[in-house]
């Protein structure tokens, strides 16, 4: 069948075999004899901690320390601007292959306009956990064809962490069988006025990803099960189950009819999972370093 595509895209343009994929964009492949493949993107990270001077720097074992808090007030402005708002900006970039460094490089992100000495501190402490984890990438594991693929997804909320104007920060992971095919640390939209709320808040983002993604499914013919969306919050996965809509709740209402509607056609299904394999806690604040390793490797980013 490959062959069959590759001589109907040749007989209508110029085509030339490269062979197995190892390189591209910066993203190196690494393939093992069991199937599985490894993304990294060591070339691209030495030259960034070379761009800023911190090859020879001490590495460290986690992106940000557990419970830092980024705010715009408190700090001297940095005396270069540009190259903070570069490097941040590369950093975004490497998180292709790095997710457990999302969440550190939303927060960083969010101080391009005006940034402080503080959060150079927290950019330079990314890179050092960079340097220390350079050969470090994302795995996919090699999966059987005849089973239906198993589509499950985690999702998470730091209730109003942000300290300058309490919002919230949302953290999904997506995956297809052992792999992550996606995710993402996002700074909710509005206030959340409870916890359950910014959990509940992160849940219509999750579901709308998985619709998707089961549409692709349908159209490739590739046979899949009901997606699970995991959630840590008792209060959320009951709000996703119960056909009544509380008067406490209208505030939200569109995402919750928007979430009920996919459960009561059982397209998804909702339930709870114990904070301690909330995989998604990793992409909504920072961990310890004992916690951010273990949370790192049931992410599959592996040493290559």
């Amino acid at each position: 069948l490959i062959h069959s595509l590759v001589s109907l895209l040749n007989s209508v343009f110029s085509l030339k075999d490269l062979g197995d994929l190892d390189y591209l964009l910066g993203i190196e492949v690494k393939r093992h004899k069991d199937g599985s493949l490894v993304l990294t993107q060591s070339k691209y990270i030495r030259d960034l901690l070379a761009k800023t001077k911190m090859d020879e720097a001490n590495p460290i074992s986690s992106p940000m320390i557990g419970g830092c808090k980024l705010t715009k007030f408190g700090s001297e402005d940095f005396s270069d601007p540009t190259l903070y708002r570069s490097i941040a900006g590369a950093l975004q970039y490497a998180t292709i292959t790095r997710p457990e460094t999302s969440f550190s490089v939303n927060k960083v992100c969010q101080f391009m306009s005006k940034p402080s000495e503080q959060h150079w501190m927290t950019v330079k402490g990314i890179l050092r956990y960079l340097k220390g984890t350079v050969s470090w990438g994302l795995q996919f594991q090699a999966a059987p064809l005849r089973h239906p693929f198993s589509l499950h997804a985690y999702c998470d909320a730091d209730w109003a962490s942000d300290p300058d104007d309490r919002r919230s920060t949302s953290g999904a992971a997506i995956f297809l069988g052992p792999n992550l095919i996606s995710w993402w640390s996002k700074t909710q939209s509005v206030v959340a006025r409870s916890s359950t709320e910014a959990e509940y808040r992160s849940m219509p983002l999750i579901t709308e990803e998985v619709t998707w993604i089961q549409s692709l499914f349908s159209e490739l013919q590739v046979a899949h099960t009901i997606p699970l969306i995991l959630c840590d919050n008792t209060s959320t996965v009951s709000l996703a189950h119960n056909p009544v809509l509380h008067s406490r709740a209208k505030h939200m209402e569109l995402d919750l009819f928007f979430v009920r509607e996919k459960v009561i056609t059982k397209q998804i299904d909702v339930v709870h999972v114990p904070a301690a394999d909330q995989l998604a806690d990793i992409l909504t604040k920072g961990l310890s370093p004992a916690s951010f390793v273990s949370f790192r490797s049931k992410l599959r980013v592996v040493e290559r």
